[in-house]
């Protein structure tokens, strides 16, 4: 099995900082795209920024002059570092990893995490 943990999200003032982290675990041979996705109260699941295994980043228009993500593939981590920070990024964030190949499963996987509360204050 394949496991996703989310961290550094928090309560953040507007005009602040994050870096979020997502952790792949599990005995995992690789892994494709990676990303991040976040969900505000009564709203869609959105983008916000995938990056691929050979490091070519997709941003949101929303997030993309402030944001940047990257990835270390041995350890199966991605980061987000978002500055700027407004209270329209108030959301969970979670992490997202597609095509996961594992041991003992021949067919990749898409996987989620549990989540991460991002709060902005004004």
């Amino acid at each position: 099995q394949v496991q996703l943990v989310e961290s550094g999200g928090g309560l953040v003032q507007a005009g602040g900082s994050l870096r979020l982290s997502c952790v792949a675990s599990g005995s995992i041979l690789s892994i494709g795209d990676m990303g991040w996705y976040r969900q505000a109260p009564g709203k869609q699941r959105e983008l916000v920024a995938t990056i691929t295994s050979g490091h070519v980043p997709n941003y949101a228009d929303s997030v993309k002059d402030r944001s940047s993500i990257s990835r270390d593939n041995y350890k199966n981590t991605i980061y987000l570092q978002m500055n700027s920070l407004e209270p329209e990024d108030t959301a969970v964030y979670y992490c997202r990893a597609e095509s996961v190949y594992y041991r003992g499963e021949r067919s990749p996987l898409d996987y989620w995490g549990r989540g991460t509360q991002v709060t902005v204050s004004s």
